[in-house]
């Protein structure tokens, strides 16, 4: 089943944020889900440290010479395998995109985030000379519903002239996405009366899994 890997070679865009959401989100549906947790804070196995009951299981002792096998290995038993890779062009970034069904690449509506996206994908597309087009889409990452920033706006615009594929949905800034990491629970887990915008925060992760589902059905029927 399909591989899913978030990746920027920047820090602090969002990709354990992403990772963690799109996981449980899809398991919260019923799906059977191994998150990979491949960043050096390993913010992924201190949350399933936690309280959760979630079904996602998290993996977080893969390496450069094992990721390609092991992502490969869990896609073959469960529904969808995530990766949350580490903020850096690596061996094993590299090795992980040539497992991957589809790249999401993080990144927040700033010059600094949107230059390292553009790097993102000029990895992804030199991984893709070897063995053939890597899907990939751009995520914009803690947005405000509703509210775009003259820089957000103007980024936006430069990678859809360019012909940069980008999801529809972004992720938005929601405390609690946040409060997943502090309490260390699913969206669901969390108390309403105690975390502001649940509610909303549910809607915009059901929208995002939603998305991402449909682009890997589009990815299946363009192979």
């Amino acid at each position: 089943m399909p591989v899913i890997v978030i990746s920027n070679p920047k820090g602090g865009t969002g990709k354990s944020t992403t990772s963690l959401v799109l996981a449980t989100t899809l398991a919260r549906h019923g799906a059977s889900v191994t998150a990979f947790d491949c960043d050096p804070n390993r913010h992924l196995v201190a949350w399933k440290d936690g309280p959760s009951r979630s079904r996602v299981e998290v993996i977080g002792h893969a390496d450069s010479t094992n990721i390609a096998r092991m992502l490969k290995a869990e896609a073959a038993r469960q529904q969808f395998v995530i990766a949350d890779l580490e903020g850096t062009a690596s061996l094993m970034v590299a090795s992980a995109i040539l497992a991957a069904d589809l790249v999401l690449i993080p990144t927040q509506g700033s010059a600094m985030d949107a230059s390292q996206a553009r790097r993102a994908i000029s990895f992804i597309e030199d991984q893709a000379v070897a063995v053939g087009p890597r899907p990939y889409r751009v995520l914009f990452t803690r947005t405000k519903p509703g509210f775009a920033t003259r820089d957000e706006r103007v980024i936006r615009e430069t990678l859809a002239a360019a012909g940069v594929p980008m999801m529809a949905t972004d992720l938005a800034e929601r405390a609690a996405y946040r409060s997943m990491f502090t309490f260390r629970q699913s969206l669901e887990e969390l108390d309403p009366q105690a975390v502001n915008g649940l509610d909303k925060a549910l809607e915009n992760a059901d929208a995002l899994a939603g998305e991402v589902m449909d682009a890997l059905r589009g990815v299946r029927k363009a192979a």
